[in-house]
This record gives structure tokens, C-alpha cells and sequence, in this order.
């Protein structure tokens, strides 16, 4: 049963849409979360230039940024923990024919190694990966030791008001914010469609 999928379908601005494979069992990286829909939409827009460009994509979970980014050109590497690799594996299958760069899966845990992942790539793009209060240190470990003076890392988050969250959020950006610039995309820069007020793109930079 905890392979029984349902498909969630990402219409796309030119030609068929993506076509998601999601798990009615396995934990938050199985669906496809709105923080997604509205970063992969983003990117459909053209504001950051991604032929040919270099792209990993962080807690990819269903892979949805990721493949998106690879039908817009982008050489992609999508990165989630070994029990995602699978449910990733399936959605390059399923949308291989869309993809105009390149798309390959790949292990990362946040905090370990990442010499496999050099040089650092030109986009570095995370939709919803901040709500675990141990993993907020190794995903900004991981950030230190990926990115270059030119890497643009793209987050993307849903504000969440419950519990522990606001908390949470409050502490990730204060730690980010010792090594990295932010700067929040405007709302009408967004799809027109795929927006919300309580979704956020920030653009993060290493400081000079």
C-alpha cells in the first residue's frame, strides 16, 4: 500500500504537463507541496536564466522544482535522502520526454559530504525545506559547502503559524543570514496563478 500512488499533474506554460508521482505513505517528502508548485512556476517565468546552467535542487522529495528546472534546460541534479531515491527515479521516468537539459538523482544528506556535488553549482533551489529543528544546522552546513561567490540558491517556503514553526523560521534565517544576503521576490514577480501571500522566495547569496 505504501507504494500505491496518486498523480498530481503541474500544468506548464508550454507543451504536456509534468506528471508527479506522489506516495500515500513516507513522510513529508512524498507529496507535492504548494511551496513547490509555486517555485517551479517561478521559475517558468524566466526571471533566472537556466539553459545550460548547472542546478541542484535540495530535499527534492518528489522532484517536482528540479524537473521543471530541466524542461527550461537546466543541467539538474535532484538530491533527497536513499528512501526517495525511488519515488524520484519514477517521476524522471515519467517526464524524461520533457526535459531539455539533463536530470539525474542523487544521494545527499544535509551536513555530510558533498565533494561529489563541485564545483558549486550556478542554482541551488529548496521549496518547503525548513520545519525540522535538528536538520535547520546540517541544511546550513550543506549551503556553506556548496555554494560559490556566483551561486544563486532560490528558497522557497510556506509561513506556517503552528507550534514550533514561527520559531523555527525566526532561527533559520537569523543563522543563514551571518554568511548569506537575502532579498525576498516580490509577490506579483510570481506566476500570476501560482501564488500566495503566505509563500515566499528569497534569493540568497554568499556575503563577499
Amino acid at each position: 500500500a505504501a507504494m500505491a500512488g496518486f498523480v498530481r499533474e503541474l500544468e506548464r506554460r508550454h507543451g504536456p504537463a509534468l506528471r508527479l508521482e506522489q506516495r500515500a505513505a513516507g513522510g513529508v517528502g512524498s507529496v507535492v507541496w504548494d511551496a513547490a508548485l509555486v517555485l517551479a512556476k517561478f521559475l517558468e517565468t524566466g526571471a533566472c536564466p537556466l539553459a545550460r546552467r548547472h542546478v541542484l535542487e535540495l530535499g527534492a522529495g518528489t522532484g517536482a522544482v528540479g524537473i521543471m528546472a530541466a524542461t527550461l534546460g537546466a543541467n539538474v541534479t535532484v538530491t533527497d535522502l536513499e528512501e526517495l531515491q525511488e519515488l524520484l527515479m519514477v517521476n524522471i521516468e515519467n517526464n524524461k520526454h520533457l526535459v531539455t537539459g539533463s536530470l539525474r538523482a542523487k544521494v545527499l544528506k544535509w551536513g555530510g559530504d558533498v565533494t561529489e556535488f563541485q564545483p558549486p553549482p550556478d542554482y541551488i533551489l529548496m521549496a518547503d525545506c525548513i520545519y525540522y529543528e535538528e536538520s535547520l544546522e546540517p541544511l546550513l552546513k550543506t549551503l556553506k559547502d556548496l555554494t560559490g561567490p556566483d551561486t544563486c540558491v532560490l528558497c522557497c517556503y510556506e509561513q506556517r503559524t503552528m507550534g514550533k514553526n514561527p520559531e523555527i523560521e525566526r532561527r533559520y534565517f537569523e543563522l543563514l543570514q551571518v554568511d548569506f544576503e537575502l532579498e525576498k521576490i516580490p509577490l506579483d514577480q510570481h506566476d500570476e496563478e501560482y501564488r500566495s501571500a503566505d509563500i515566499h522566495i528569497i534569493n540568497i547569496h554568499r556575503k563577499q
